[in-house]
């Protein structure tokens, strides 16, 4: 029996009940696989004589270069077997730092069939990032793109360095891969267990950790992103996300390729709206996920003008207003479906196709995974941490972090994965997102949440983004502060500052609304998450009767707002 074939069962079950969300989530159950390597067992022959497209990459100029995927399958037996020649081995480190460029692809299924394993990196990365990684994920090999060859230069790299279009002394040229036999014999067979990805976390908290998944923790667990998403055989998905994060690999690599879709990529220098939606009905995208922050700046535009042929929107991974969510619906008839989930696991929870969608929650328990809330003494609830039980864990759950005992035993304690988020669920069973353990705080004994508040200051017309922390108070204990940026062509002023206090007046509890607001850069981690963090500490450390910030203001500043005011 071929290996992939429970995978293609459990796939094709959820294929079938696509918008069948009570049958999916009942009867599906993980494949048990006990050998297995997605790219060898599953690909390859998937791809044998297939010359449907699989990747497609469009560039500024609007050239497009696509590959089928058979033609994949044969570019990755050659990496694979280049990379052998050069004495890459099963088990081995690859740092691979690529953009959007086919090479990442043929790398990532190149070394999945070497039984290599890869450390995904953004090219974002600094020097200081790179040694530090290198040292912590103890990498034995890269692959680097060409223009980011100079960060190496003070960096102790491993024996093999690889750059990709581009020559310096000491670097091998990744070109010659192509050279190599077409034809890949796996030296060994890939056990299901063994680990294939290692992921660097945000660092929204805390110093990154390193997330060790498997060749089916990904591979095969990813079956819960495609469902999400609601993809197709020869749907065309565009993921408007950059290489190097885990997101990348669940809607640029598995769920896609899962379900026989082709990858659709637009490399931009800068994001573009208006671009962004030509592109859309120029390449007929069917499928598309993107982060809130897109979709904020895609409706500025007049989307009715667009005649897309999207059947299915996905966004993940902070507020959306339901004002987009709302015009988005009006323009295209499509709504925009929310989704949860972390670099520790594959989707978790979503709002999957054909569900009735419940304004501000993320969705229902995807199909595999069972997922409770958990009061602070650890006993469930309605309100609480979101964890999994590991009893029974989700196929698509992290093995722990490697080379972290005490980290894996933190997360994985009392038979739970604690996700450090926490939600609140309906007695329908329709989560919402509350925020991150850490970020939740009291005030006059009220229990807030940032994340509710942030969501609605970014529907003041003058903010582009927004972080809400505690800030000390003699009163209260704490009240809430916002850190805001603005958007372009508005004025940090008094004027300003009395306008969002008003919004906040206007749609916020009395024991909720913002007290103190503070126009600032914010604090963010690489892959472009706010280290809230950052800003609590700061907040903690004010003396009373510090000096404001120079563009700080206070509600009590304005007496007006206070003398309308319902009572505190």
């Amino acid at each position: 029996m071929n290996p992939a074939d429970a995978f293609i069962d459990a796939r094709d079950f959820l294929l079938r009940h696509r918008t069948d969300y009570d049958t999916a989530y009942r009867d599906f159950r993980w494949p048990v696989l006990d050998r297995f390597n997605w790219a060898l067992d599953y690909f390859d022959p998937m791809a044998r004589g297939n010359d449907a497209p699989a990747l497609a990459i469009v560039d500024e100029s609007g050239t497009e270069t696509r590959y089928s995927f058979a033609q994949m399958s044969e570019r990755s037996a050659r990496v694979a077997n280049h990379l052998k020649r050069l004495g890459v081995a099963r088990g081995d480190r690859i740092l691979l730092m690529l953009p959007n460029r086919v090479e990442l692809w043929d790398t990532m299924l190149g070394a999945m069939k070497l039984g290599a394993v890869v450390l995904p990196a953004t090219t974002q990365l600094a020097s200081a990032d790179l040694r530090d990684r290198i040292a912590h994920g103890r990498v034995q090999h890269v692959i680097v793109d060409g223009n980011e060859l100079q960060k190496f230069d003070d960096v102790a790299v491993p024996s093999l360095c690889i750059a990709v279009g581009g020559e310096r002394a000491g670097w091998l040229p990744f070109g010659a891969a192509y050279e190599a036999s077409p034809d890949f014999v796996a030296e060994a067979e890939t056990n299901a267990a063994d680990p294939y990805l290692l992921y660097f976390t945000s660092g929204t908290t805390s110093k990154p950790k390193l997330v060790s998944h498997t060749h089916q923790s990904y591979p095969v667990g990813h079956l819960s992103t495609m469902y999400w998403i609601g993809l197709q055989p020869g749907d065309v998905h565009w993921n408007i996300s950059s290489p190097g994060w885990a997101k990348h690999a669940w809607s640029c690599f598995f769920a896609p390729w899962n379900a026989l879709a082709c990858v659709f990529i637009y490399n931009f220098s800068r994001f573009d709206a208006a671009r962004t939606l030509e592109i859309l009905v120029r390449h007929e995208v069917t499928t598309l996920c993107a982060p809130p922050t897109v979709w904020r700046m895609l409706v500025q535009e007049p989307l009715k003008s667009y005649a897309v042929k999207l059947r299915e929107i996905v966004g993940a991974g902070e507020p959306l207003n339901p004002e987009v969510v709302e015009r988005v619906q009006a323009a295209w008839g499509v709504p925009i479906r929310d989704g949860y989930g972390q670099t520790e696991t594959t989707a978790q929870i979503a709002n999957s196709p054909g569900q009735r969608l419940v304004p501000g929650s993320m969705g229902r328990p995807l199909p595999g995974y069972r997922v409770t809330l958990l009061d602070p003494d650890g006993h469930p609830a309605d309100e609480g941490e979101i964890a999994l039980p590991v009893d029974e864990p989700p196929l698509g759950l992290m093995t722990g972090y490697a080379d972290n005992p005490a980290a894996t035993a933190t997360a994985m304690r009392d038979g739970h994965y604690r996700t450090s988020d926490v939600a609140a669920r309906t007695p329908d069973g329709y989560f919402t997102y509350i925020g991150r353990a850490d970020d939740v705080f009291k005030s006059s004994d009220y229990r807030l949440s940032p994340f509710e508040l942030e969501s609605v200051l970014i529907e003041h017309e003058a903010i582009a983004e927004a972080a809400v922390v505690p800030s000390p108070d003699a009163l209260r204990l704490c009240v809430p502060k916002a850190f805001v940026t603005l958007r372009h062509g508005f004025t940090i002023g008094p004027e300003l500052a009395r306008s969002v206090f008003a919004f906040s007046r206007e749609r916020l509890a009395p024991y909720k609304r913002i007290r103190r607001i503070e126009f600032a850069e914010l604090p963010k981690t690489i892959s472009g998450k706010i280290r809230r963090v950052d800003l609590r500490r700061q907040e903690a450390a004010r003396a009373e009767g510090a000096a404001r910030g120079e563009f700080e203001f206070w509600e009590e500043d304005f007496p007006e707002l206070r003398q309308s005011a319902k009572a505190d």
